[in-house]
């Protein structure tokens, strides 16, 4: 048997503004865009080159779903963004002026910052640690 998380579900304001945000600010690849209704669609995003688990851009669809657009988690990091290149894409979080929260750090696990999504989320950018060979 095998199992896989496929995508993770994002409670956002808008659907427009969101998939900006994740394609131009953060560069992702829109995956999937299609239209289910007068009020909802299937907007699906990943980081560029990810063969893993993307994202589902849900679209708040009552005043109990907006009430957690920005924070899912209660406050603590909700999404962790592995990379091979730490400098270069910290350097374009601060070029597309992604709002960073945490200054990069390096622990045992690798080297880190946290930054903000466009609602307030809060996401680890971690390059993690080489294992010696």
């Amino acid at each position: 048997m095998m199992q896989q998380l496929a995508q993770i579900a994002i409670v956002v304001r808008d659907y427009d503004e969101a998939i900006a945000f994740y394609t131009q600010k953060l560069q992702f690849t829109l995956l999937e865009d299609t239209v289910l209704s007068e009020t909802k669609r299937w907007v699906r995003v990943a980081p560029k080159g990810s063969a893993g688990c993307g994202l589902l851009l849900a679209k708040a669809a009552n005043g109990e779903q907006e009430s957690r657009i920005g924070n899912q988690t209660g406050g603590r990091v909700f999404l962790f963004l592995h990379t091979d290149n730490f400098q270069l894409d910290f350097q374009r979080l601060v070029e597309q002026q992604v709002k960073i929260v945490r200054p990069p750090s390096v622990e045992r696990y690798g080297t880190v910052a946290v930054f903000e999504d466009l609602y307030g989320n809060l996401w680890d950018l971690v390059e993690p640690a080489r294992s010696p060979v």
